[in-house]
């Protein structure tokens, strides 16, 4: 079913356009006015005044009285930690985060796949003053860097053919594969050696490795990723990165197996 019959036949108009204000708030935009959430969703200033005031009402957003802008409120933050806290993936997989922080100081991120796009679900930030950053919600194409190779190269081979016959792979560093020929090579040589390696791919200076980790039927589900400034990438042993993540995507992958 498409999705213009899914709205028709099977959902709320004011649902959807309250979600379309939810996604108006980003990390770059965390208060916004009656009139760029007007520019942002497309809805009309009358129907967004009546939906606005019942997310204040409910705790969804916050207005503050004297700018007129809105934010997300806490009540968001309290479902938020719901999800956390009832996520078999995230519940399993942010004790080894921790660890593997721990050993090196360097961020570490949980990532899965969404609309085609990698999407960081999990975030820990590096120790170190000079860090590569991202954070949770975050979504970059799966043909660039480790974090989201690692996701491409292991769905089906129908879905790798279908994504990469589909997509314009578009030049985001000098780094990033644009040929789909090379860019097939380098998903089979992942799949083989199970770790995905990027130097500067999507975010210039970075350097990120990735192991998968598998869902109860051997499926890809999510990809743990380290990622680490250039200059200081040379002080570390990069197989003793690459075993350090093999051993705790494949701790997550195993309790996943078993989780009740």
């Amino acid at each position: 079913m498409n999705e213009e019959n899914f709205r028709k036949n099977y959902s709320m108009q004011t649902i959807h356009r309250s979600i379309q204000i939810l996604r108006a708030f980003s990390l770059e935009n965390k208060m916004l006015t009656l009139t760029e959430l007007h520019n942002r969703t497309g809805l009309s200033k009358a129907s967004l005044q009546r939906i606005l005031s019942t997310l204040v009402f409910e705790g969804i957003l916050q207005k503050n009285e004297e700018t007129k802008k809105y934010q997300l409120g806490l009540e968001l933050l309290f479902l938020g930690s719901l999800v956390e806290k009832n996520s078999s993936l995230l519940s399993i997989a942010t004790p080894i985060m921790e660890e593997i922080r721990e050993k090196t100081g360097e961020s570490v991120s949980l990532n899965v796949i969404e609309d085609n796009l990698r999407k960081c679900i999990g975030y820990l930030k590096s120790k170190y003053e000079l860090q590569t950053l991202t954070f949770v919600g975050q979504e970059s194409p799966l043909y660039a860097g480790a974090s989201a190779k690692i996701l491409l190269a292991y769905l089906s081979p129908d879905e790798l053919e279908k994504y990469v016959e589909e997509t314009d792979l578009g030049k985001i560093t000098e780094q990033t594969i644009i040929s789909k020929e090379s860019l097939y090579q380098e998903l089979m040589k992942i799949r083989q050696q199970g770790y995905a390696f990027s130097f500067g791919e999507r975010v210039k200076g970075a350097v990120s490795v990735s192991t998968p980790i598998f869902n109860p039927f051997n499926e890809i589900l999510a990809g743990l990723s380290i990622a680490i400034p250039s200059p200081r990438f040379e002080e570390y042993d990069k197989e003793m990165l690459i075993e350090l993540l093999k051993e705790g995507s494949g701790k997550i992958t195993q309790s996943l197996k078993t989780f009740n």
